[in-house]
């Protein structure tokens, strides 16, 4: 199977590039996995395509500010030029990998200086393969509350337009601090919308994934089992596992908020055998001819053309359907990825 199989045509102007003002106004195509039939709501519709005895299970990973726009500090201590250096994994002891502009100027043993009066600096201790530093930082007090102060949300790359108000990047039931970028199916939630849905009868369980850069990597290879997937770390609690289990047993539907959950749910699935807590890195690559022993639905955004993502929800409901449906989508004017409009695939009868 090519990369090339999962493209398609997007026009520029569909690309969201802000928030809507409320999250459940997003538009909602639902696309039958079986059938392949699709049609048009609103996210604030959901509670009508669930249903009593389901779940929804929901990545808790909430987005760190993990832009440092700094300057880098010469050999007599003196500020030299700007550079910037984004977070990506916490390697432990204060040690981060990340990845750095200009990367030339930042080889290991360089120091870098964010905020006034060194209120946070960094010092580069090693590189890894791809390119990626190790550097250990040094502050005063609580390092995600420094964070907060000094860095900028990592937005995605097809973003130009300056976030302005922060929260709109990260989910309400947010809580783990952990992703270099946000699990965007969830900003269509509002906390009304969730109690909405508890009120009828779906359980909600939560996993952690925390998203790494690598998710916006495009697929280079031409064969897609010759790409190599980035590993993100998760964590499944026991409470989750046991509602998955209790969820099949009753022949509710699993049904995964978003790419992060679903694959969450199948490493669990794959490793385990069965659900129940579960901890570990994952670099799953789910494709067409996948069988999945998790999910039986998906809540998801509209993703980039050739990307891991595109092949995953193909996987789920068959590439000529998923690509039918986004060919609605671009006729219909849906905005699409991490800021756009939503789609439900699953069992629709």
């Amino acid at each position: 199977m090519k990369t090339h199989d999962f493209y398609y045509e997007l026009p520029p102007e569909l690309i969201a590039q802000t928030p809507l003002e409320k999250r459940d106004a997003s538009r909602l195509l639902t696309l039958d996995k079986d059938t392949g039939a699709w049609g048009h709501r609103r996210f604030h519709d959901l509670p009508s395509l669930l249903r009593a005895g389901d779940c929804l299970i929901m990545n808790d990973s909430r987005v760190l500010p993990a832009r440092l726009l700094g300057s880098r500090v010469r050999a007599d201590g003196t500020l030299g030029g700007a550079c910037e250096v984004l977070l990506l994994i916490d390697r432990g002891d204060n040690v981060w990998e990340c990845l750095v502009r200009p990367g030339k100027k930042l080889r290991t043993g360089a120091k870098v200086s964010f905020g006034e009066a060194g209120e946070l600096t960094a010092e580069v201790v090693g590189e890894v393969e791809g390119g990626n530093r190790l550097a250990r930082f040094a502050y005063e007090g609580i390092f995600l509350e420094v964070l907060e102060r000094l860095g900028r949300m990592p937005l995605p790359p097809y973003i130009k337009a300056e976030l302005q108000d922060r929260e709109r990047y990260q989910t309400v039931y947010s809580r783990v601090s952990g992703s270099a970028a946000a699990p965007t199916a969830g900003l269509h939630f509002t906390k009304e919308l969730l109690e909405e849905v508890q009120a009828m009868g779906v359980s909600i369980g939560y996993v952690t994934l925390h998203v790494g850069l690598g998710t916006f990597r495009p697929v280079s290879a031409e064969n897609i089992t010759d790409h190599k997937m980035h590993a993100e770390h998760y964590y499944m609690p026991r409470a989750t596992a046991e509602l998955i289990n209790r969820t099949k047993a009753r022949r509710g539907r699993v049904i995964a908020v978003g790419t992060t959950s679903c694959r969450t749910i199948e490493s669990v699935a794959q490793r385990e055998g069965r659900f129940r807590e579960s901890a570990g890195w994952t670099d799953i690559f789910i494709y067409p001819g996948y069988e999945f022993r998790g999910i039986d639905g998906l809540i998801t955004n509209f993703h980039l053309p050739e990307s891991t993502l595109l092949m995953l929800v193909s996987a789920l409901a068959g590439r000529e359907r998923v690509l039918a449906a986004y060919q609605e989508a671009v006729r219909e004017r849906y905005r699409f990825f991490s800021f756009g409009d939503a789609m439900f695939i699953g069992d629709l009868k």
